[in-house]
């Protein structure tokens, strides 16, 4: 069963913040539900501009970050995911047999629902 606690966030949050600041990004980590480790970004110079649908919000798929992004945004987000999942991170699950385990979920945010996501300059 997937848990994730706030000392394994406080493992992770270093190297998650160094990807932040290399692309001078601005985010939030936090653990949802004790199973999923979630990263919120908030504002940044890489433009999400074409991935969105207008409203400055996007939930990514960490699976297929190398097929929907290009360029720095693809850079940036395979960075991240991989600093979210840790040397820790291991996934046994079988979805063929209904059967998840998994060391915890990760989930990005390019921006929220209510507040959208800033470009900076």
């Amino acid at each position: 069963m997937a848990y994730v606690s706030q000392e394994d966030k406080a493992k992770l949050a270093p190297v998650i913040k160094s990807v932040l600041k290399k692309y001078s990004m601005k985010g939030s980590i936090k653990v949802q539900n004790h199973t999923k480790l979630a990263v919120t970004i908030k504002s940044g110079k890489i433009d999400f501009k074409n991935y969105t649908h207008g409203d400055g919000y996007i939930q990514v798929n960490e699976f297929h970050v190398d097929r929907h992004y290009q360029g720095e945004a693809r850079n940036f987000l395979s960075e991240l995911v991989d600093a979210m999942k840790g040397p820790d991170y291991f996934d046994n699950s079988d979805a063929m047999t209904d059967y998840f385990h998994t060391s915890h979920y990760i989930s990005i945010n390019i921006g929220k629902y209510d507040t959208p996501y800033q470009l900076t300059a």
